[in-house]
């Protein structure tokens, strides 16, 4: 997909990665980037159209739709992360805040800018994931859960959004030098800019999977690749039943 002289949304752009993301949107080309914060005020940047956006909040995501519908390209990045072990006394808590970001939010975006993306012509939707994916870190077991889900609903997305025309890209990384990513101190950590650099590479060439990072590559190559012939499986079958009338239960 050529980016320039495309509309595209991030959520949480006011800082980190989403702001990463925002920049290197524009430095490909994009024509209008809307920066999606709780607070507005918090974007900085002047190139960047501010936008009202809290995921969990059903009123602010409807009004981002009606506001941005000439968006071409979604970034789903806002995430929440607490470092909770499954265990934890908190963690039932802590499992259901990061569920209400990490995944109902994706989801409620992601349901929300389908029709607006199918209305231009299908677009690209990007959902932010992580290398906890495709495993367990036990000290941040909750939020690994999290994207666990997050996962199925892309790959569930990605089959059912083809048919209009959208790309689902999914993006992989391990620890990023962010202030969610200063929770987990172990380890090296990738720049935002890597991370969005590389996403934008990989809309360019209509990716589904960016793998971002040197850490993302190697855990892809271990826990992943056996996986991309079942996609492919899944897909035929759904595209199968459609074709044959069939619903989407």
């Amino acid at each position: 997909m050529d980016i320039r002289g495309k509309a595209a949304l991030v959520t949480g752009a006011n800082r980190g990665l989403g702001r990463a993301f925002a920049e290197a949107l524009l430095d490909a080309g994009a024509a209008k980037v809307y920066a999606g914060a709780r607070d507005p005020s918090t974007v900085r940047d002047l190139r960047l159209t501010p936008v009202r956006l809290d995921v969990t909040s059903a009123r602010d995501v409807s009004a981002a739709a009606e506001a941005c519908a000439d968006v071409e390209i979604l970034i789903n990045n806002a995430g929440a992360m607490f470092a909770t072990p499954v265990l934890a006394p908190n963690s039932e808590e802590v499992l259901r805040r990061e569920m209400e970001v990490n995944v109902f939010g994706l989801l409620a975006m992601a349901k929300s800018f389908a029709p607006v993306l199918a209305r231009n012509g299908g677009g690209t939707l990007v959902n932010m994931l992580s290398v906890v994916s495709w495993y367990v870190y036990p000290f941040n077991s909750t939020y690994c859960a999290t994207k666990h889900a997050a996962l199925a609903i892309t790959d569930g997305l990605r089959i059912q959004l083809r048919g209009q025309g959208t790309r689902v890209i999914a993006v992989y990384a391990g620890l990023i030098d962010t202030d969610m990513g200063s929770a987990l101190s172990t380890g090296p950590k990738t720049s935002p800019q890597q991370v969005a650099v590389e996403t934008v590479e990989g809309i360019r060439s209509g990716l589904e999977h960016v793998v971002a990072d040197e850490s993302a590559a190697s855990l892809w190559k271990a826990t992943r690749q056996d996986l991309i012939k079942k996609h492919a499986d899944m897909q035929a079958r759904w595209d199968q039943q459609m074709a044959a009338g069939g619903t989407s239960v």
